[in-house]
């Protein structure tokens, strides 16, 4: 099997320390509803090429004891503007962290990214409670 190219440049992603992502007390758990929340201006580096990739990622989710604190969630996501990351990763590792901070009921990242060379990226990834 040959390996590939990008072999070895994501292991550490995982292991990576993130900003804490702040919470706040949900006072409708009783209640199923959607929050969904736009971040225009996603920026992260190429593994590869070392350029920056630019993004639309999207938080859709359904909280159950604690919501999401947006200016936390800010400072999280600025914190990949000098990392070197896949766009899979993007998503998933935010996914991952997201759901550790808040145990939502239900949760759907999507990462919208510019093309390039011709070719757009959108990556989504779900969790579902229980």
């Amino acid at each position: 099997m040959r390996r590939s190219a990008y072999e070895g440049l994501q292991g550490k992603i995982k292991k990576i320390k993130a900003p804490g992502i702040g919470t706040f007390k949900n006072i409708y758990p009783d209640r199923d509803y959607c929050i969904t929340i736009d971040i225009p201006e996603f920026t992260c580096i190429c593994p590869k090429t070392a350029l920056p990739d630019f993004a639309v990622i999207t938080v859709r989710y359904i909280p159950d004891r604690l919501c999401l604190e947006l200016k936390s969630l800010k400072y999280y996501e600025l914190s990949y503007r000098s990392l070197g990351i896949f766009h899979e990763n993007v998503v998933n590792r935010f996914l991952d962290d997201l759901v550790e901070a808040c145990s939502p009921r239900w949760m759907e990242v999507t990462g919208e990214f510019n093309a390039r060379g011709g070719i757009k990226t959108v990556v989504k990834a779900e969790y579902k409670k229980g």
